[in-house]
Order: structure tokens, then sequence, then C-alpha cells
């Protein structure tokens, strides 16, 4: 029997998704260090290194779940090979009003319109410290999630993006431009060519250590405007593009339970994949994708559509935290192991 599907997650589900993850969060910052001993020893069939930096294992937490860098050691011991904190933006900010998580357990998906929610970027970076002078700093690598502050004007996004990204710059081991969430205004925007041009170009001319950046897409981008943004990132150097983002199209959700936000989880997988498909194919960048990911298939499904590496999100909330684990050992045993 699955503990947490048949027991804990039909408790968890029956109370409010917003504050069933604060009360996760709460749980894993108060007791994430004391978890490293859990973590599962590395295998070198699972290592791979990908845009010069090397993880453990193929398998992240995609940004959104850890928004403000509280438990990043907790994520080490639940054997996932990298974390991505995030959505972090230069001002600190409460989101939109809620609610603003919506679960869908028949489509097994979310909705969700929080609104970048998150400490700041100064914030963020003293917490940052604190745990890296702590000696808990965990030995998976960090990615940082970046996006615009919801009170900025479209036309000073640039100038947001790129304090955000020099104040957090030297605990990142990768970072992320997210250009694509559908629940902060004139966000998605960003992604025209002229806009990405402007903030690439700037963010990678103050990019002196070469530190690698990534773009994170919508999927609900039609293929010239997928192969622009390709175009964009090849031109600057980008480290690699990260699809997919939520969507915006509901059409798999029942009209009376669609909501204005971004659709996550099982209904976009088929999407998510395409995209990497789509990509692979167009560039020798490497693809991290996300989106649907539930089980070991969703993943190998990812891995041979030609992802470099997958994160989880939604499909973590269902399935638990066995997920990670139950991955990488469908990869050792496609390996041979």
């Amino acid at each position: 029997m699955n503990f947490y599907r048949s027991i804990l997650r039909p408790l968890l589900f029956s109370l409010d998704a917003e504050k069933v993850h604060h009360l996760a969060m709460w749980g894993l910052t108060k007791f994430g260090a004391a978890m490293r001993p859990l973590a599962p020893r590395p295998d070198p069939r699972l290592a791979r290194t990908v845009f010069g930096v090397h993880f453990p294992n193929p398998v992240g937490l995609a940004a959104g779940f850890d928004k403000n860098a509280v438990a990043l050691p907790a994520w080490e011991a639940l054997g996932f090979g990298f974390v991505e904190a995030g959505t972090i933006t230069s001002k600190a900010q409460p989101g939109n009003p809620k609610p603003r998580v919506f679960r869908l357990p028949e489509q097994r998906g979310l909705i969700n319109r929080m609104g970048f929610n998150n400490d700041g970027c100064d914030m963020v970076a003293g917490r940052l410290q604190r745990l890296r002078e702590s000696g808990d700093w965990p030995r998976i690598p960090v990615g940082i999630n970046i996006g615009k502050s919801k009170v900025t004007p479209l036309d000073e996004a640039t100038a947001d993006y790129l304090l955000s990204f020099e104040r957090l710059r030297r605990f990142g081991d990768y970072f992320v431009l997210n250009i694509s969430s559908p629940n902060t205004p004139g966000l998605r925007q960003l992604q025209d060519r002229a806009a990405l041009d402007e903030l690439l170009g700037a963010i990678q001319s103050r990019n002196a250590e070469g530190d690698p950046v990534l773009v994170k897409i919508a999927p609900d981008l039609d293929w010239p405007a997928i192969e622009e943004i390709v175009a964009l990132a090849e031109q600057h150097r980008a480290a690699g593009l990260i699809a997919t983002n939520t969507t915006i199209d509901h059409t798999s959700v029942p009209v009376e339970l669609r909501t204005q936000g971004g659709l996550s989880g099982m209904p976009l997988r088929a999407r998510s994949t395409e995209i990497v498909r789509f990509l692979t194919a167009r560039t020798k960048l490497p693809i991290v994708a996300a989106g649907g990911v539930f089980t070991p298939d969703d993943a190998l499904e990812k891995f041979d559509a030609g992802a470099a590496l997958v994160q989880l999100y939604t499909g973590f909330i269902y399935e638990g935290p066995a997920l990670p684990r139950r991955i990488c050992e469908a990869l050792i045993a496609r390996s041979g192991g």
C-alpha cells in the first residue's frame, strides 16, 4: 500500500491547498537539516553534467515550491538531484488575493494564480548567506528563478531582473529568467523578440563569471515564437531552456472548475513533451523538462524526448515524497543496474 496516496494525501487534500503547503514548508524548514542522513546514496549511473554544473541525479524540484529558499537542505534529503528556488522578485510582494491555488483531483492537476508571492531578493539573499555560514548548505545544485516585480512597469523590467540577479548571483549554481508565468500582468510579453533580446543582453553583459542563465518558456507559444526564443537564447549564449511553465489553456478542465490562473500537472504533460521534442530537434542547448511528471514512465518520456533534466511540482504533490527515488530507480533499471 502506498501510505502517502492511500492515507496522507486524502487527509491533506481535505484541507486548504495553500495552508497545507505552508504547513509542509514549516516542517521542512524546522527539520530539513536533520533529514540529511536519510538522503539516498549517490549512484554514479545517475550523475550528469549539464551546462557545466554537476548533478548527482537528473530529478529536480521546480520553482514555485520553495519560493523563499527556506528549506533547501530538505530537498537533498528527499532524494532530489537539484532544487530551484523562487520565483524571487526584486521587491517583496504578497502575491494575488486568496484563494489562489485550486486542486483538480480528477484531472490530476492544479490551477494557481499565486502571483510571485515572495520575500524579495534582499531578504532571500540574507537567508541564503546565513544558510551558507551555518554549514547546512545542500550538496546538490541550487538554481535561482527570478521574475519581475508586479509594481515594476514592463518597460523597466530589465532593471528589475538585473537587481535580483546581482543580489543573488553568488548563491546560485544556475539562474532562470521566468518570463512566462501567466499570473503577473504583462509578464509573458517579455517573451517577445525585442523584449527578450534586451533582457538577455543586459543579464549576460553583467554575467562576467559566466553563470548558467536559462529561460523558462510558456507552453502556449506557437512554433515560430518558440523558434525566435531559441535563436535569441543561442545568440546571447544562454545555458539552456526550461519547458514549460503553466498553461492558460484550460480546455481539458470541466467548465465548472475553470478559474483564472496557470494550469499544471497531467493536463500539461503531452504539450510539455511535445515542446521538449521540438526544442531538441532545433537546438543543442540543454532542455529542462517540467510538466506532468507523475510516474517514472512520465519522466522517461521526457528524457526520451531529449530532456537533459526533469523537474517535479504538481506530480510531487499528488504522488508524494517517494517520487524522486522511484524515478531514479527506473533510470538505474533502464541502464541495466
